[in-house]
């Protein structure tokens, strides 16, 4: 019997010309802004900055990149359904909290920068990049939006309501975020990524458990 993985990828369509040029286009923008916003800071570069070095006009730049803020958090939105993703591929018998806990630590491990425990300097020039503008702050939360949208969906068959899976998914994604804020800003204040993993695994353990156990619940320190 034909391998039915094998099937799949020799009839899945590759990417035709067009889709390749304007995913280059695509890809040529976001490193010309990155660049640039590295260099002279986010606030201080202008759009039509970003297109002249770029080498297209302003309307070709907004119809791959509605905002200026998008040119640098567009990458946010190949993470948005990670979280759906490992609660709908967890094991039997795992809870999503459990798996998602298990998934951050490894992340730790791996030092991956999602969790903000990466102390690459190119990842660490980002992270400060992200953080030093409330512009930049105000669009992420449309990026964040929709990641709780996609692990509301995969959690909805956990809970009785929809407004159930949705708080659940809430509280999930602000815990991932606000856990990989605070190991940038100990990256920030000078300890490498190797110095602040302890601590950073005991406090994804101690909020993950919170979660699960509830919060009127205190977690050991």
């Amino acid at each position: 019997m034909e391998n039915p993985q094998q099937n799949a990828h020799r009839t899945a369509p590759e990417p035709g010309l067009r889709e390749t040029k304007k995913q280059r286009t695509r890809d040529h923008l976001a490193a010309t802004a990155l660049e640039l916003f590295l260099e002279r800071g986010f606030d201080d570069v202008s759009v039509a900055e970003v297109a002249a070095a770029a080498e297209v006009s302003k309307p070709t730049l907004f119809r791959y990149f509605p905002t200026k803020e998008d040119l640098l958090l567009d990458r946010f939105a190949d993470h948005q359904d990670e979280a759906a993703r490992i609660v709908r591929d967890r094991p039997a018998g795992t809870t999503p909290v459990r798996a998602l806990h298990e998934q951050f630590l490894t992340a730790l491990a791996d030092r991956d920068p999602i969790t903000g425990l990466c102390d690459h300097p190119g990842v660490l020039a980002f992270q400060r990049l992200l953080y030093s503008s409330p512009g930049l702050a105000a669009r992420l939360t449309h990026y964040t939006e929709r990641e709780v949208e996609l692990l509301a969906e995969a959690l909805a068959p956990e809970y009785d309501t929809p407004l159930a899976a949705r708080l659940a998914a809430l509280h999930l994604v602000t815990v991932r975020h606000e856990l990989g804020h605070e190991n940038f800003r100990r990256l920030d204040a000078g300890s490498t990524a190797d110095e602040a993993h302890a601590r950073a695994a005991a406090d994804a353990d101690r909020a993950f458990t919170m979660l699960a156990t509830g919060l009127d619940t205190p977690a050991e320190p």
